[in-house]
């Protein structure tokens, strides 16, 4: 050691003094962050991001300070509404160090200082409102917490961009007691949606039923129009042929007894006869459920004498017989046809009386114009019907008129 000159040692401790110095002299600060830089307890200067030199054993840094945007959690505060409820509220604050000089001198530990400033700042807001507003009115709260923080740390170098409520938990008998109230309020809603839809279709239902019942209607009118009109119709055209069947009937009838009233004055009939067939008709006059006795006249034989005096002359005999006048030769025999009812014994055609058919079915398949109910509806007329020609009736004549006085007789 002795051997060691002095002044080497002192050289090296030199050097180690300056790197000391060095060292502590040159400073690196990084990118979004501020130093305040103190100089014998002092505050000097507030460098930025980059290289900093500092005087050596009197100037040091007091503190670095993130100039970047930060967000705060806060653990869940108590806090009581107006309607004396006290819920739990979660908050989230995002601020930014705007004056490093501020936050380090202004604030021991700003951090601690915007939680306590943004909690009792949400009782008070929060406390002036009842649960359904706290619920309701995030927006407002958010508002005007952040205005009071803003406001607030200003001077402490700070500035409160956003301020969140993440949650808000009213007590866990509130809770059920919402659930209930939004359960009964779904159940209203939906009995009142299902009474809507029952009410709808059954108005749906009912108008259905309506326009059935008035189609219905309507097609029973109509069906019985058609009914009625048909059943007129067919009365018209039965009637009609009843008309003509009684005509020709009672046509034939008088044509009949005019052919037996000929018959019978050509045949020339004795008294003989004339006695012999009133004696035939007794019986028939006396039949009967009635008749229980039956008494022949006291004038009978005189009636007899009287007719055959009426129908014939005396002859040699003393016996009245009946002489007719002696045919003449264009005179129809009684057997014969005449010619006023040559038709009535030819049969009609399969032809004509489809024609008929169809003539009578096209009159009753006439459409029925409708009309409003209170108007008189005018009905459609039929075709008519052609009657078939009749021959002309030929009066009999008059039995009690005696026949011509035979020239000859």
């Amino acid at each position: 050691m002795d051997d060691v000159p002095i002044g080497l040692i002192a050289l090296i401790v030199l050097a180690v003094l300056v790197v000391i110095a060095v060292i502590q002299a040159i400073k690196v600060i990084p990118q979004a962050q501020a130093a305040v830089i103190e100089r014998l307890g002092r505050y000097n200067r507030t460098t930025e991001a980059g290289v900093t030199w500092l005087v050596p054993f009197i100037d040091r840094i007091r503190s670095r300070v993130d100039l970047r945007e930060q967000v705060v959690s806060f653990p869940p505060q108590p806090v009581i509404t107006e309607d004396n409820l006290t819920v739990s509220i979660d908050t989230v604050v995002y601020f930014q160090v705007t004056d490093p000089k501020a936050a380090v001198y202004e604030i021991a530990n700003y951090i601690l200082a915007v939680e306590q400033l943004t909690i009792t700042t949400l009782r008070n807001v929060v406390g002036g409102m009842n649960l359904e507003q706290a619920l309701t009115s995030r927006d407002a709260i958010n508002t005007q917490l952040r205005g009071v923080l803003d406001e607030a740390t200003g001077k402490w170098g700070l500035r409160v961009s956003r301020v969140e409520l993440k949650a808000i938990d009213p007590p866990p008998s509130i809770q059920d007691s919402m659930e209930k109230q939004m359960r009964a309020d779904r159940d209203k809603r939906a009995i009142i949606l299902t009474a809507e839809g029952q009410r709808e279709a059954a108005i749906k239902t009912a108008e259905g039923q309506k326009q059935a019942a008035v189609l219905t209607a309507e097609g029973a009118k109509q069906a019985a129009i058609l009914n009625a009109e048909g059943e007129r119709q067919s009365a018209i055209l039965r009637a009609e042929g009843q008309r003509a069947a009684q005509f020709l009937t009672a046509q034939g009838q008088a044509k009949a007894i005019e052919k037996t009233f000929a018959a019978i004055k050509q045949g020339r009939p004795t008294p003989e006869l004339l006695a012999y067939q009133y004696l035939q008709t007794l019986p028939t006059m006396a039949r009967g459920d009635a008749n229980k006795v039956w008494m022949i006249p006291n004038d009978f034989s005189k009636s007899l004498q009287e007719m055959a005096r009426a129908f014939g002359a005396k002859g040699d005999d003393g016996v009245f017989r009946y002489e007719g006048p002696e045919p003449e030769s264009d005179t129809s025999r009684p057997g014969d046809v005449d010619d006023d009812v040559k038709d009535w014994f030819g049969s009609t055609t399969a032809d004509a009386a489809l024609a008929a058919v169809r003539q009578a079915e096209a009159a009753a398949q006439m459409p029925v114009e409708e009309g409003p109910l209170t108007t008189p509806r005018i009905r459609p007329q039929a075709p008519p019907v052609s009657e078939p020609a009749l021959p002309p009736t030929v009066e009999p004549e008059d039995p009690d008129t005696p026949p011509p006085a035979d020239p000859a007789g």
